[in-house]
């Protein structure tokens, strides 16, 4: 399948060609959230990583607690899905993300989950997941930046609020 996206002579413009399908549009914006926070960019506009994970966790019916491991300089290193869960939660294994980052070689990490509800409230499993977290990856000498809960729309960062 083709796509009906054509970049434009205009840098940041496309031109579409004919109708186009919601599935289109978000498999568009996945590609484009994907290519500004690649791998090796630093992650230093609170804004546009709210964005990105916005586009890239809102849809999904289950919740997943993805990691970004960066090195020192704050550059991505990756993103992964590490732990997969239903409707309402997932198991997260500190042990696993350690492993992780120590593979990685990762100086600092990004913790996000979504909330499929659409409410980016965190919750008090939440805060204790980070704490535990923050508490094992301190242990190696990685770094916990922040942890963004994304519900809908809202992406909220428990830095922000006063949890790490």
């Amino acid at each position: 399948m083709t796509s009906p996206f054509k970049t434009s002579q205009q840098p940041g413009q496309y031109t579409v060609k004919g109708h186009v399908t919601e599935a289109e549009i978000m498999e568009m914006a996945i590609k484009l959230v994907n290519k500004r926070l690649g791998k090796r960019r630093a992650l230093t506009d609170p804004n546009e990583v709210r964005d990105y994970l916005s586009v890239k966790l809102a849809g999904l019916e289950h919740e997943v607690f993805s990691v970004i491991f960066m090195n020192n300089k704050h550059r991505i290193l990756s993103f992964e899905v590490m732990f997969r869960g239903t409707i309402d939660g997932a198991s997260v294994h500190p042990r696993e993300v350690v492993k992780r980052s120590l593979e990685l070689n990762a100086a600092a990490v990004v913790l996000v989950h979504n909330h499929p509800s659409g409410d980016a409230k965190p919750s008090r499993q939440d805060i204790q997941i980070t704490g535990r977290l923050k508490d094992a990856l301190g242990l190696i000498d990685v770094r916990v930046l922040d942890h963004f809960i994304v519900g809908g729309k809202d992406v909220v960062s428990l830095a922000e609020k006063g949890h790490l």
